[in-house]
């Protein structure tokens, strides 16, 4: 390659990098890109940790569905129906049927007893 092929290519990659970098700096707010930089961390960071508080959330309606589930799998009348159980932020919505008004009331209490339920919608239908 020739001396003046490698400056053709330097000047354009600098050309290419000074475009680049002007593109980012828009709107020049006076911060160094130092600054710049450390901001675009801390809201990565901050996204990142919005992002992990979400995942706990769903995780822990996972678990309450999980239980509530299986605090009803143990009862001898209502394990043999067959009850959906919702959770949302703790919130847990039981549809479907109950045999009788007794094991309706007994599907809310088995649900509020369970660890981390904020609250208990009881939609079951009674059926006999």
């Amino acid at each position: 390659m020739t001396t003046s092929s490698h400056l053709i290519r330097s000047l354009l990659a600098a050309a290419l990098a000074t475009f680049a970098l002007a593109a980012c700096n828009k709107a020049d707010d006076g911060r160094t890109v130092g600054q710049k930089l450390d901001s675009a961390i801390t809201k990565t960071e901050d996204k990142a940790a919005e992002a992990k508080a979400e995942v706990k959330k769903d995780l822990n309606d996972v678990t309450i569905t999980t239980s509530v589930n299986a605090e009803l799998a143990k009862d001898s009348t209502l394990s043999a129906l067959r009850i959906n159980v919702d959770t949302v932020q703790g919130h847990v919505v039981l549809r479907g049927s109950a045999p009788d008004a007794a094991s309706r009331e007994r599907a809310t209490r088995l649900a509020a007893g369970v660890q981390g339920v904020a609250m208990v919608d009881n939609q079951l239908d009674v059926k006999p």
